[in-house]
């Protein structure tokens, strides 16, 4: 069963493109019905629009607080009938109002290994810091910010050299891979929570190696 999917953007959308290029191959069973940025900048809605899906903006200035600007969220995603929430850059913490409309059914995708170097700058602080591993985490979201259980995780190697944008190049091309994958069990109904941690049905305990890194669990054909 297709994927009935809203993304969040605040920003340039590569995630958002990773996803789009998925669906357009086949490999992802998704049917993008709105992309949604709190910023008519975004250029995230831009691409949107190049691929023929829907793209709103609103204002998060414009509204009477987080759970207003929530609730009209809600809205929007549910008149263009989706049901599931990827966030791509969405830099915007949600709220009950939000999470209580698609329970399950809203996950993340941060720039380091979760729970290490949660908020923003989670590359360059991973960098500062002189780890010798980072990557990205796919998460559920809940309530906390970066907190919620981990889907799926791909390590790169860090060197002393480098700084956030150096380190963040080699995180966002597994990004990109593991990001898709993880919708795709989302739409498979292959997610099932076991208190914090998630079990990938059907995947069973094995790490691959990527040319780029490592991932856990392991990529499928096609991401």
């Amino acid at each position: 069963m297709s994927l009935a999917l809203a993304v969040l953007v605040s920003g340039s959308g590569s995630n958002l493109q990773s996803i789009i290029d998925k669906v357009e191959a086949g490999a992802l069973d998704a049917d993008i019905r709105v992309v949604l940025s709190n910023k008519p900048d975004a250029y995230g809605l831009t691409r949107a629009r190049t691929h023929g899906i829907p793209a709103v903006c609103l204002d998060h200035k414009r509204f009477d607080g987080r759970e207003a600007f929530d609730a009209e969220m809600v809205r929007v995603i549910r008149e263009h009938g989706a049901d599931a929430v990827a966030m791509a850059g969405f830099m915007r913490m949600v709220t009950p109002v939000f999470l209580g409309a698609f329970p399950g059914r809203v996950v993340n995708i941060h720039p380091a290994l979760l729970p290490s170097f949660p908020g923003v700058h989670g590359q360059a602080d991973a960098a500062a810091y002189g780890v010798r591993f980072s990557g990205c985490t796919v998460h559920f979201v809940d309530e906390k910010m970066d907190h919620g259980p981990v889907i799926i995780q791909a390590v790169v190697p860090a060197y002393p050299e480098d700084d956030g944008d150096t380190l963040g190049a080699r995180i966002l091309a597994m990004e990109h891979r593991i990001y898709p994958q993880a919708l795709q069990w989302l739409a498979e109904g292959r997610l099932r929570h076991a208190g914090r941690k998630v079990v990938v049905e059907g995947c069973g305990p094995c790490v691959a190696l990527t040319g780029a890194g490592m991932v856990n669990p392991p990529l499928e054909p096609g991401f």
